[in-house]
């Protein structure tokens, strides 16, 4: 494994925020695998960073059906598979029917593609932390993301992103959001979230970092990212040796990062009852 990158300041991002920056338009987009990694860091009071080898979906709705011939079982068990119930309502709701009720319900107007960045199940299962919703206008570019994440106590939240005047989002442009929901127990409830997103097709990249108050410098930068593979039979198989046990990596890691801030002494903050509302925007 690669020794962490760590991310500073002074750097455009990780890997590189300097591509790309129009406006993204994806009238017609594939199914294809991302290849890439996670990438974290915490700066105080303890300094912990690290990169994991990482890869995702980025799966458009209107796509759903042609993942059984790229060799992703579809609603079904498999090696690889996607699950409808893994995101969105979870009730038997469609995902595009959830997805369109969230942005009407904000006055968001986005009648183009939603293409979902979501890790698959493996082996049958499946955690996301976060999942990204990119909504397209019926031109192709981009007018909103909605950021599903979710806690190692089953709880969920949406983090909607879009310009209050449904202008579209360009490239690299930061976005922001109060944080109203928990997820690890050594950050409060408090503060906010700056989001950038690249949208090239060739490639995908989130970065978020949260500030906790001192909006001179954040407490955490994180990335996640990839490079986009055509999704084929082959390179689902190819999953299963590139990325072994997976899901189970994706949860023993995230203790195993708890384990080493508790040991570093990092405040403790109990959890709070989840927010009222299942968006912020």
């Amino acid at each position: 494994m690669k020794p962490p990158i760590l991310m500073r300041e002074s750097d455009a991002s990780c890997p590189d925020e300097t591509r790309d920056p129009l406006p993204p338009r994806a009238t017609s987009t594939p199914i294809v695998l991302l290849h890439g990694g996670i990438d974290h860091e915490r700066l105080r009071p303890a300094h912990n960073a690290f990169r994991y080898p990482a890869f995702c979906l980025r799966l458009p709705l209107s796509k759903l059906a042609d993942l059984e011939a790229g060799g992703i079982a579809y609603n079904r068990w498999g090696l690889v598979s996607f699950h409808d119930r893994d995101h969105g309502a979870r009730d038997g709701t469609p995902l595009n029917a959830w997805i369109a009720g969230i942005l009407a319900a904000h006055d968001v107007r986005a009648d183009g593609e939603v293409v979902l960045h979501a890790f698959p199940r493996m082996l049958g299962y499946v955690f996301n932390p976060v999942s990204f919703w990119v909504c397209h206008d019926p031109a192709g570019a981009v007018v909103a993301v909605v950021c599903e994440v979710c806690n190692t106590f089953g709880e969920r939240h949406n983090y909607l992103l879009a310009h209050p005047d449904g202008r579209p989002l360009a490239s690299g442009e930061t976005l922001h959001a109060n944080k109203e929901f928990h997820v690890s127990p050594y950050c409060a409830v408090r503060g906010r979230y700056a989001f950038r997103f690249h949208f090239a097709p060739n490639r995908w990249l989130a970065r978020i970092d949260y500030f906790d108050g001192d909006d001179a410098l954040p407490l955490l930068r994180t990335a996640v990212h990839g490079e986009a593979e055509t999704l084929s039979v082959a390179g689902t198989r190819a999953l299963l040796r590139r990325y072994p046990l997976f899901t189970i990596s994706v949860i023993l890691r995230i203790h195993w990062q708890a384990v080493k801030l508790w040991l570093a002494r990092v405040p403790f903050h109990r959890k709070p009852a989840p927010p009222l509302e299942e968006t912020t925007r």
